[in-house]
């Protein structure tokens, strides 16, 4: 079953050269140019040159698709017939590729025709947590917490903005002059931010965080030096506790992580329903709603909010309700859930600590529209959230629970909290790696006679500062 129409014109008569002897042509020609020619490894196939090629053999290709066939074809029946298309039009052009070089140019050629083009490499690679266009040049990724550049490059920014069109029309939303910011995510679950002009100056703005296809677990957290093996034991009978949890860090600290570990405590006879912007949480009960915010249409109506989603929710049996971060006046919503039946709800929110956690929940408040006092808010705030865990990344790109805290009530207008255990730097290493260590502070939780009628078996001496 062949999806070409083989009338490429890249040809110059019908004589058809076999493959495999056009891979030794190449090589020859490739071994002949590779001193004077030739960038070293795997960058040829990104400089300028070659991305043009690829983008004109891609649009050669849409010419002579039958795309009923394509989307019955499994990626290796496809590769076969792309790569004598490919060889031609290598040939025609001498660009300079031996036969493995050609190859990846079939796969490259091939990603932009059912992929993401040059990013979709790096979203294959499961050792990469972030890959950021900074422009049709400039693609960086993150990999062990850490920043580096890549040779990848698209054509231009119309190549950018086709592949970002791509992305967000695959989930109904879309962005253009009128809307040029977008939240959207991608099959897999990766989350994707997307800027472009009149907002992105120097051409469109992508950041894709990926979903990570390891679910994490406490004990998984603890082998990474995330937190010690006395938090989690602390944060898992929290959960199941039922006790309130507010996830608090910064962008990129890994609250949405912690928060899929943490709900693997959650019994699977409960009912689960999440909100998020962009569904990313995994959580793994059988028993869960997920329910997603939706933006405005082209003409401005339809539009979903958080807020709306979480009232909701209230309406359809939710044992717990987990929403993926509180950014604005949903936060009201969410707490009147936590004190009204819901408990063991969590959600995230960015902050650099607890304390500064509790003043931007009450600062949400006040964007709802209800005529409340100061008293009357943090009295809403105190009894409905119980604990606050707060995590932070290290310049040397680890994640870690830097912060477990209780909250224990309101007293003169101060809402009163306790940490229970707190992660402590002691050095950093010439390499750059941060050292300390995790230890309680010694305070005994309010809580803790809670968790135990509830059957959760803790020993008092966890909270000792020596252990």
């Amino acid at each position: 079953m062949r999806f070409l129409n083989r009338r490429s014109s890249t040809a110059k008569d019908d004589s058809r050269v076999p493959n495999g002897v056009l891979a030794n042509e190449l090589a020859s020609l490739a071994a002949k140019e590779e001193k004077e020619t030739k960038p070293a490894g795997s960058e040829l196939l990104h400089t300028p040159e070659f991305v043009d090629a690829k983008i004109r053999v891609h649009y050669r290709l849409i010419d002579e698709l039958n795309l009923s066939q394509i989307e019955k074809m499994d990626r290796a029946e496809l590769r076969n017939e792309v790569h004598g298309f490919v060889a031609d039009h290598v040939a025609t052009e001498r660009l300079p590729l031996n036969s493995q070089e050609l190859a990846s140019f079939v796969e490259e050629v091939i990603d932009e025709l059912t992929g993401l083009g040059p990013i979709e490499p790096l979203l294959k690679d499961s050792s990469i947590t972030d890959i950021l266009i900074n422009s049709y040049e400039h693609i960086y990724i993150e990999r062990d917490g850490q920043l580096e550049r890549v040779p990848m490059r698209f054509k231009d920014d119309a190549h950018v903005l086709r592949i970002v069109n791509k992305i967000v029309s695959a989930v109904g939303r879309r962005v253009d002059e009128s809307r040029p910011m977008v939240d959207a995510r991608l099959q897999d679950g990766s989350r994707v931010n997307a800027a472009i002009a009149p907002v992105a100056v120097d051409g469109p703005l992508v950041s894709i965080r990926k979903f990570s296809r390891e679910t994490f677990d406490l004990d998984t957290l603890v082998r990474l030096d995330s937190l010690s093996l006395n938090m989690a034991k602390l944060l898992s009978e929290i959960v199941r506790g039922r006790l309130s949890v507010v996830i608090s860090g910064g962008t990129g600290t890994g609250k949405t992580t912690l928060l899929n570990a943490m709900s693997r405590a959650i019994s699977p006879k409960e009912r689960l329903i999440t909100i998020e912007d962009a569904a990313e949480l995994q959580l793994q009960q059988p028993h869960v709603g997920r329910l997603e915010t939706r933006p405005p249409s082209i003409e401005g109506d339809g539009e979903i909010r958080q807020r709306e989603l979480v009232k909701n929710a209230l309406r359809m049996r939710p044992d717990r309700i987990i929403v993926g971060e509180v950014r604005g006046e949903e936060a009201f919503d969410m707490l009147q859930a936590m004190s009204t039946g819901h408990e063991g709800s969590m959600t995230t929110i960015h902050a650099n600590t607890a304390r500064d956690a509790l003043t931007r929940i009450e600062q949400m408040i006040g964007l709802s529209g209800f005529p409340m006092s100061e008293a009357t808010v943090r009295s809403q705030i105190a009894s409905a959230i119980d604990i606050i865990v707060q995590v932070q990344r290290f310049p040397d790109g680890k994640r870690r629970v830097t912060s477990i805290s209780e909250i224990v009530g309101l007293e003169e207008m101060t809402i009163q909290m306790q940490e229970l255990f707190r992660f402590e730097q002691t050095s950093t290493t010439d390499d750059g790696r941060v050292l300390g260590d995790f230890h309680a502070t010694g305070l005994r939780p309010v809580f803790l006679d809670k968790l135990r009628v509830a059957g959760a078996t803790i020993d008092d001496q966890v909270f000792h500062p020596g252990r």
